[in-house]
């Protein structure tokens, strides 16, 4: 049946009409449907509409309209301290702002309508920096936030005659420095490194893919075939995404994107890989291409068919999250990763098709009856290929001579890294992933130095005091971390309701700061309840940037511990349905889990002790984890099932010496591009980023050099016939060897 498939897509004259449906399926959807580039959603909200924080703002907005919105916060420095002109291109700037509000632009401090002395009382205790807080709408697209800065640095410019602050250094200089913090300049300059990376991304992940392809097949050609395969299933993706969005159905960020370009040509190139290895061995056995196309297609569509499934309900399980980010995530990659299936199963198969052995060109694979003909030709002597690799070999008789050794050597080197991942630190504070020379992080860097930190975000505590006197300042400035609190502000709508700001002295974005978030609950709750307030629990609401973190965290942590045991339990079926042996899919799903945690561990080595991250972002474990469980399973599965097919022909350890052997250079070569693509990550200026692409690197290579030629070998010697129960040895490989639909990895 598979041999059919085969030639419907890739035969003597299907081949041209495969080659034209994808080529015209590419342009009509990029000409009638919206680039996904077009409808990404930077802001889209990531907690549900019930999380507590996002109820406080809410409140603040419906009850105390007057202090809703996000702020900008314009900080002006100047090291020997600010001067009176500093202080009349400030109040020009109000004026200028209050007469010509921006888009969107909410409540404004008329800084413009103090005298010189008032002002002056406004900036640091040293004199030397001022915020200014420019309020917008709270929901404001991030296009139209983008703009806007950008309109008031043109003018802060203008006002100042022509020289822009914004250029100035902010320290070691005698000269005016503007830069623009806070929620609003923070979402602005996250979403510009994910949108600036995007292109920077793309190609560099196509060099590297290029280059790590000429380097293994030594084929101009060849090693463009993978790139046009992923190249229009990306083409096709795209625009089926963008269609998506526009009709609301998904949400789509830049983030999402950035790693969707990754996974496809990491995980796109491998499924080409797979198929390319398969046909070049046909090549040397068969004379007719096309006959060897169709046996090749056979053996491999059946493992490239599998790993895609395996992979795309791995990324679905993400369905399964209440965070939004995570949610965003699933649909854009499975997607991804789906179409590359189908791509690699059509359009690669018809142009190696058409190319035939010319694909290898110029070492073409030929049978030995073709080479003896052609040294013939040439009158030179004829010399046999050398069949297998030396290095493949030596493993394979390794692994079943010293199956003991293996494991016990594999086992602690892994466990001995995975012991680190206990001591991984987590963030969730956004501005760590910035570069320090981003304006947001200057800014707050500046607020840091000269006032308290906790300006940047302040909290907000809202309780309703049914009327009594409830002492809510004195209650939260007690607190340890608490700089200072405001006065209570009473709503018009409903004056026994009251809101204060908390400012800490610690970084809002901190987890220390996170930690507060229950503290200041719990204090305005015994605020009300020694008053007599009934029901307090309900009445006190904690809101503000922290508060959403903190909430972030709780969402988190309750995500890893559905999503991580449902991806497990999945994969963990497929196993077995495919293998038909509990067993083996027992010790493939704990091997690759030992990598994960080494991985991890490693990965926290690196990051922490080499690069000096104090902690990874907070979502990292879990898009580690579903990326690794994935695409180490695969390698995994790749390399036993050829021991499974080959065990129906020959004893158990001659079977798994030879199948280690056979699948160590094309799963080798895929492992390395898989881990390269992902190490481009490391390259961009996003800490994030850098984080997620050196862990999932790391686990990649794991698998690749570890667990697959070493582990998983060693352990299938040791357990011996009982690797394949329930099903019998014998009858495991008849079937694997029968049956097209199971794979055979060369």
């Amino acid at each position: 049946m598979l041999e059919k498939l085969g030639s419907a897509v890739a035969g003597r004259r299907t081949r041209w009409i495969t080659v034209i449906v994808w080529i015209v399926l590419a342009g009509a959807l990029t000409m009638w449907l919206p680039a996904v580039g077009g409808q990404e959603k930077n802001n889209a909200p990531n907690l549900e509409t019930d999380s507590p924080s996002v109820l406080a703002d809410q409140l603040m907005k419906d009850k105390f309209p007057n202090g809703a919105g996000v702020p900008a916060l314009l900080v002006w420095h100047r090291d020997a301290g600010l001067t009176e002109e500093d202080y009349a291109l400030i109040q020009k700037t109000s004026q200028l702002l209050s007469e010509q509000p921006l888009p969107e632009q909410g409540e404004l401090l008329p800084l413009h309508q103090m005298p010189a002395p008032a002002l002056s009382k406004l900036a640091s205790e040293d004199g030397g920096t001022l915020v200014q807080p420019i309020t917008f709408a709270e929901n404001a697209d991030t296009e139209i936030l983008r703009s806007n800065l950008e309109k008031l640095q043109g003018l802060v410019k203008e006002a100042a005659g022509g020289t822009s602050p914004f250029d100035a250094a902010t320290t070691g200089v005698d000269a005016l420095s503007a830069r623009i913090s806070g929620p609003v300049g923070i979402q602005v300059d996250a979403s510009a490194l994910f949108k600036g990376a995007d292109v920077s991304l793309l190609i560099a992940t196509v060099l590297i893919v290029l280059i790590l392809l000429l380097l293994i097949y030594r084929s101009p050609i060849l090693a463009v075939v993978p790139i046009v395969g992923v190249g229009f299933a990306y083409l096709v993706t795209s625009p089926i995404l963008g269609w998506l969005a526009s009709e609301g159905w998904i949400t789509v960020d830049a983030q999402a994107i950035s790693i969707m370009t990754v996974l496809l040509f990491g995980a796109g190139t491998d499924y080409c890989l797979f198929f390319i290895a398969h046909f070049r061995q046909e090549l040397e056995r068969e004379d007719n291409k096309m006959t060897a196309l169709k046996i090749a297609f056979r053996d491999a569509s059946g493992a490239i068919a599998m790993s895609g499934f395996t992979v795309v309900l791995s990324l679905l399980a993400l369905l399964a999250a209440k965070y939004g980010a995570y949610q965003r995530f699933a649909i854009p990659f499975s997607l991804s990763i789906f179409i590359m299936g189908i791509a690699s199963l059509t359009l690669v198969p018809a142009l190696l098709s058409i190319m035939g052995r010319a694909s290898f060109f110029p070492f073409i694979p030929r049978t030995e009856g073709m080479q003896q003909q052609r040294a013939e030709k040439r009158s030179k002597p004829f010399r046999p290929r050398r069949q297998g690799s030396k290095l493949g070999t030596a493993v394979g008789s390794l692994v079943v001579a010293k199956p003991w050794t293996v494991v016990i050597a594999s086992v602690i080197f892994l466990g001995a890294l995975a012991g680190f991942a206990p001591q991984v630190k987590f963030t969730y504070d956004l501005l760590s992933s910035f570069p320090k020379a981003m304006p947001s992080r200057e800014g707050f860097d500046t607020i840091s130095t000269a006032f308290t930190p906790g300006q940047l975000a302040p909290i907000t505590v809202a309780a309703q005091t049914d009327g009594k006197p409830v002492e809510l300042v004195a209650s939260l400035s007690d607190m340890d971390l608490v700089d200072s609190v405001s006065e209570p502000v009473q709503s018009e709508e409903d004056p026994n309701l009251q809101s204060v700001q908390v400012t800490l002295n610690i970084n809002p974005y901190s987890q220390e700061a996170m930690d507060l978030v229950p503290l200041l609950r719990g204090a305005a709750e015994e605020a009300l309840d020694k008053v007599g307030v009934s029901d307090a629990e309900s009445k006190v609401w904690v809101g503000g940037q922290t508060a959403t973190q903190h909430d972030s965290q709780l969402l988190t942590d309750r995500d890893n511990k559905v999503i991580i045991p449902l991806v497990i339990g999945m994969i963990l079926v497929l196993l077995i349905v495919y293998l038909r042996s509990i067993v083996a899919a027992l010790y493939l799903i704990a091997t690759v889990l030992l990598s994960f945690g080494s991985a991890l561990g490693l990965g926290w080595i690196v990051l922490h002790y080499g690069m000096g991250a104090e902690a990874i972002q907070g979502a990292i474990p879990l898009y580690a984890f579903v990326f690794l469980i994935a695409l180490g399973e695969d390698y995994n599965i790749f390399m036993i099932s050829s021991i499974w097919k080959k065990k129906a022909k020959m004893p158990l350890k001659q079977a798994i010496r030879e199948g280690v052997a056979e699948t160590g250079g094309v799963i080798t070569s895929a492992g390395l591009i898989l881990a390269a693509t992902f190490a481009v990550l490391a390259t961009l200026p996003i800490q994030v980023l850098v984080q997620f692409g050196v862990i999932t690197a790391i686990g990649v290579l794991m698998d690749t050099f570890i667990v697959r030629p070493f582990l998983v070998p060693a352990i299938t010697t040791l357990l011996g016939n009982r690797a394949f129960w329930p099903a019998r040895a014998e009858l495991v490989g008849e079937e694997q060897s029968k049956s097209g639909k199971h794979r055979q990895i060369v």
